[in-house]
């Protein structure tokens, strides 16, 4: 039996196909594309058609590969891009480019759902959520507003994962998951917020799909798609779900105690939890997840992007980088440094900027600033982590991904500063094999063979033992006292408008 996983972002689409048989992945592809240009400042749109076309090319270019194993393909899932905004017409055709989730045209819209229900704590207290330009919420609202006549044609609402479900299969559906970045769906309920649909408009509650369950099969893969692809039977499509959704299952993060940090450009902390894990101060996103359990997340603006201009300054290597920071002793001399270069989503300062504070003749030094950035961005990363601890979860492993994982040094600074011990995992793919084993799981089901998560995570998730690190308990109190000084910083800069 072979799953494709589909994983479609904001600068390219890959597929996999992942033989359930031993294991390994077999087949791969990828096509980039890129945002429309020209847009005003916070505009940042995409034409669904780049997403359909490169998901085409990619299963096409899998089935090629292949070859006679193509007729093992069983099932198909897809993990997307979270909370843009796909608006269809009555002809089921898009009405105008999807506006992304990191468009921030929308924070007018968002400041009128604020004043309307209360602010932050009145829209956590309807939907365990704020609702920051982001979510979905905010660019319907926008729509009707700026463009009316758009407006007036829409007559469903998807987001990107489910518009590349609806090519596969003409289903128009939304799970859980990918439903609760909308900033409408209550997390506790699992259920459509009305007060929020209603001011945003009554109408389109109608064109909103009903949320189910992560779990099912939605159909299957159409008979014009089977006859192009050149299969003999149509696979099943799963329910899919959002990129960090599909992240979750395919870093193994489906049981309590397991966390995933990605260490990208930007960093995201993930927890598994059977219960709603909802934040009163909003840092801590209460999202669900795609296995129909509960995802809190935090996401940072600063992780690789600061090593990478500190890198980039100095003009080193990436093992020049590696070097020099493993040369200096944890907690850079006393130099501390607030990582908010693009400013910053957890905590919330959209206008932050990069702070080196404690500065002496003998820190001022390229090697003491170098550490200190990796150790202030993992710092920030750890902020979040403690928010989880202070909501009830207990991390017992921490699972890094991303490009900054594959520094020895930064696997063992993340270990020392969150306190737990971290790995790798030997494949990549994260979002893409957690659509391929979410696959397995809906095929599994519909055929009357249920299995677990946990059971496929055990067998298809492999750790790299070889990148396992144990915090150092010598470092333990440096960092918790940079921790302590960075967030006071942090706080007193703020209070005084510098942050």
């Amino acid at each position: 039996m072979i799953t494709l996983g589909i994983d479609s972002g904001t600068q390219s689409t890959k597929c996999i196909a992942l033989d359930l048989d031993n294991g390994k992945i077999v087949a791969s592809a990828s096509q980039a594309y890129g945002l429309i240009e020209g847009l005003p400042p916070g505009h940042m749109e995409q034409d669904p058609a780049a997403w359909i076309a490169a998901v085409d090319a990619t299963v096409r270019a899998c089935i090629q590969q292949l070859a006679k194993k193509k007729d093992r393909i069983r099932a198909i899932g897809v993990s997307g891009q979270q909370h843009g905004f796909v608006p269809l017409n009555k002809k089921n055709e898009v009405i105008r480019p999807a506006k992304l989730w990191c468009d921030t045209s929308t924070a007018s819209q968002c400041r009128e759902f604020e004043a309307e229900f209360g602010g932050v704590d009145g829209l956590i207290k309807l939907t365990g959520n704020s609702l920051p330009p982001g979510f979905t919420a905010s660019k319907i609202l926008w729509l009707k507003q700026n463009e009316p006549q758009n407006f007036k044609a829409l007559r469903a609402i998807l987001l990107p994962h489910d518009y590349i479900n609806f090519f596969l299969t003409g289903e128009k559906c939304m799970e859980y998951g990918d439903a609760s970045g909308t900033g409408i769906l209550d997390v506790r309920t699992k259920e459509w917020c009305r007060p929020l649909i209603e001011f945003i408009d009554p109408d389109i509650e109608e064109c909103l799909p009903t949320p189910a369950s992560s779990r099912r099969a939605i159909g299957l893969l159409t008979d014009a798609l089977r006859e192009e692809w050149g299969l003999a039977k149509s696979p099943v499509v799963s329910a899919g779900g959002g990129d960090n959704m599909m992240g979750a299952i395919g870093t193994g993060n489906v049981q309590a105690g397991v966390v995933t940090a990605s260490l990208g450009t930007s960093g995201t902390l993930y927890a598994f939890s059977g219960e709603p894990v909802v934040d009163p101060d909003g840092e801590v996103a209460a999202f669900c997840d795609s296995t129909d359990r509960w995802l809190p997340l935090v996401c940072t603006m600063n992780v690789t992007v600061a090593t990478e201009q500190v890198r980039n300054m100095f003009n080193w290597s990436h093992e020049e980088l590696e070097k020099r920071i493993a040369e200096t002793p944890a907690g850079a001399g006393g130099l501390v440094f607030l990582p908010y270069l693009n400013g910053e989503r957890t905590p919330n300062l959209p206008g932050g900027t990069g702070v080196f504070h404690g500065l002496t003749t003998e820190n001022m030094h390229p090697s003491h600033m170098a550490r200190a950035t990796m150790e202030g961005v993992t710092l920030g990363l750890a902020y979040g982590l403690n928010r989880f601890r202070q909501l009830g979860i207990q991390p017992t492993e921490i699972r890094l991904t991303g490009g900054g994982s594959k520094s020895g040094i930064w696997r063992q600074i993340c270990a020392d500063i969150f306190g737990v011990p971290t790995v790798c995992l030997r494949s990549a793919e994260g979002a893409a094999l957690g659509a391929a084993l979410q696959a397995a799981y809906a095929c599994s089901a519909a055929e009357g063979k249920p299995v677990r998560f946990r059971d496929l995570a055990e067998k298809y998730v492999t750790l790299d033992e070889g990148t396992r690190c144990d915090p150092d308990a010598d470092h333990g109190g440096i960092y918790t006292k940079l921790l302590t000084r960075q967030s006071d910083l942090t706080t007193r800069l703020h209070a005084a408008g510098y942050l």
